[in-house]
Order: C-alpha cells, then structure tokens, then sequence
C-alpha cells in the first residue's frame, strides 16, 4: 500500500518540525500515548462489502482509506467519507467520533502500518472508526491537525516500527501503541503555527504532483482515442 500524496514528503523532513531547536524554543511537553489520549472510543468490524458510496446516515472511516485515500488530517466535510449500510447512529453509541480524534490504521503490508488521519470538521455528520483502526482521543484541547502532522512524522513513527508484528501483514496492538511517547508544545498557539505549516506543505506538494500528473493522463486519453 502507498501513502496518500500529501504524505509523501519524507517522514525525516516533517520529523525536524517537531523538535525544539535552541533555548528560546518554547516550552515542550512529553507524555506516553496513554497519558495524553483516551483509547475507549470503540472501532466497528465492518468490511468493505458492508458500505456504500450513495447514501446513509452513519460514515465510516476504513483502514484501507487511512493507508491510502486521506492525508494527516481527514475533513469530514470535504473528504469522501462511504456510509454504512442500513445502519443508523443508535447502532453506535460511545463509537461516534468527535472533531480532534486520531485514526490509527493498525494493520498494513508494509511499514505505513500506524499512519494516522486527524478528523476535523465533522460538524452534523454522524462518523465511526472502522476495521483494523483504534481511536485516540486528546483528554487536552489541542491544535487542529498539529498531533495529525505529528504522528506521521519519523519522530514518532520510528518508535511504531520495532512493535509491528507479522510477515506477510504487519499489524500494531493497542497496547504497546499506548506505551509510546508523543511531543508537543505545551502552547496551542505553537501547535498550531506547526500544524499551519505542514497544511500549507501538503498543499503546495499536492498541486505540484497534480502538474506532474496532467501530462501523463491526458498521453493515456490521446492513446485510448487513437
């Protein structure tokens, strides 16, 4: 499986956002994963084949999308969400996520196994963390999309890389995810300075690689037509 565009930027790179450079740094904090987040919003077992594009009134958030699809930081308004089938919000009390959450897909055949997706926006919808995903809820107000950046940064993803378990499929377990250690600025307005950055980054990388990407689909229409 591949990264999302927007997440193509080395992980070494971001990682150097993430760590205070001099004195006149501001003031950071360290805490294990399980000090800074509460893990006890459920995940569903739902399969693909239980969702839909068309309609709905519950949205789930699939591994398979984390991996793939959605960048550090999910809008829940603006990213293509699929709904559940024939399901209504009653059927997922304490499960519903809220503005902040972290997505984690826990199982990958590859070392993207623990890219996260930070959901914002959400506003009315109605959404769930789906299979093979663990929520992680900031017990702090933090910074919109800052611990998105963070936790797919090299300075945090290299502690996931010596707990990922399996051959042919990697997978991560929820306790040894909450044993490690997350950095940040104890002030939100730090936080999101960073986070503002890396947004305006995965930005200008995505529009490039949509340039690049325009020459090579429009050769593919000429050929299909001759």
């Amino acid at each position: 499986m591949q990264n999302h565009p927007a997440d193509q930027e080395p992980r070494r790179v971001l990682g150097s956002f993430f760590a205070p450079k001099s004195q006149n740094t501001p003031t950071w904090e360290q805490r294990k994963l399980d000090e800074a987040f509460d893990f006890t919003v459920p995940n569903n077992t739902l399969s693909r084949a239980e969702l839909n594009q068309e309609s709905g009134s519950v949205r789930n958030v699939h591994y398979g999308d984390v991996l793939i699809k959605y960048g550090s930081v999910l809008d829940a308004q603006n990213d293509e969400l699929p709904f559940i089938t024939g399901r209504s919000k009653d059927d997922f009390k304490g499960a519903l996520l809220q503005n902040g959450d972290i997505i984690i897909a826990d199982t990958a055949e590859d070392e993207t196994t623990g890219k996260v997706c930070e959901i914002v926006n959400i506003q009315d919808k109605d959404v769930v963390a789906g299979l093979h995903t663990m929520v992680c809820r900031p017990k702090n107000k933090t910074a919109e999309g800052y611990f998105g950046y963070y936790m797919n940064s090299s300075s945090y993803h290299h502690q996931l890389l010596p707990l990922m378990q399996g051959i042919k499929v990697l997978s991560l377990s929820k306790t040894n995810v909450q044993k490690t250690t997350v950095k940040y600025p104890k002030d939100k307005a730090e936080q999101q300075k960073i986070a503002d950055c890396l947004r305006r980054i995965d930005t200008l990388i995505t529009l490039h690689q949509r340039e690049h990407i325009k020459p090579i689909l429009e050769v593919k229409r000429v050929k299909r037509n001759e």
